[in-house]
């Protein structure tokens, strides 16, 4: 089994769309392990608010039928094939991790760069997978989170902190 891990994130009707989402997850990949949701302000264009969160998950699936999968979720969740890369969302999965997996292909990057770039990405991953060692760098996600430049960030945890997936 390969360790996993996906950065959820929506800003269209993100009260259904999390949710949602953490169903489907589950149905593909059984028990989730969920961070705390975290607020933030857009990215790279003007619009509403997202709500992001990390989930960790096990499987035997290779890892571009992972990516496959959570293509498909977001599809079915209303994202549009050609969708700009900062633009609003109905939901945005990536896999960030998947075990000690290293590609980079174009289409699919391993580790994710957004983790050491984002707070809404390195925050909740390092709440749920603190000791947890990035495989280029080998610094954990807690010390990369403790050493993190938060000076204008604008992001913070939602007060239900587990949404349920049931």
């Amino acid at each position: 089994m390969t360790r996993g891990y996906i950065s959820i994130g929506s800003n269209i009707d993100k009260e259904a769309n999390i949710p949602a989402s953490l169903k489907a997850l589950e149905s593909c990949f059984g028990k989730l392990t969920v961070s705390s949701v975290y607020e933030s302000e857009a990215v790279g264009f003007s619009g509403d608010s997202f709500y992001n969160l990390i989930v960790g998950f096990d499987s035997n699936l290779d890892v571009k039928t992972v990516a496959k999968q959570l293509r498909q979720i977001e599809l079915d969740h209303g994202r549009s094939r050609n969708s700009e890369k900062f633009s609003p969302r109905t939901l945005d999965l990536d896999l960030i991790l998947y075990g000690d997996t290293i590609i980079n292909d174009g289409r699919l990057q391993i580790p994710r760069d957004e983790i050491e770039r984002y707070a809404f990405v390195l925050e909740p991953l390092a709440e749920i997978a603190p000791t947890l060692k990035h495989p280029i760098s080998q610094i954990t996600y807690e010390d990369l989170w403790k050493n993190f430049d938060k000076t204008n960030l604008k992001q913070w945890q939602r007060p239900a902190t587990q949404p349920s997936t049931k």
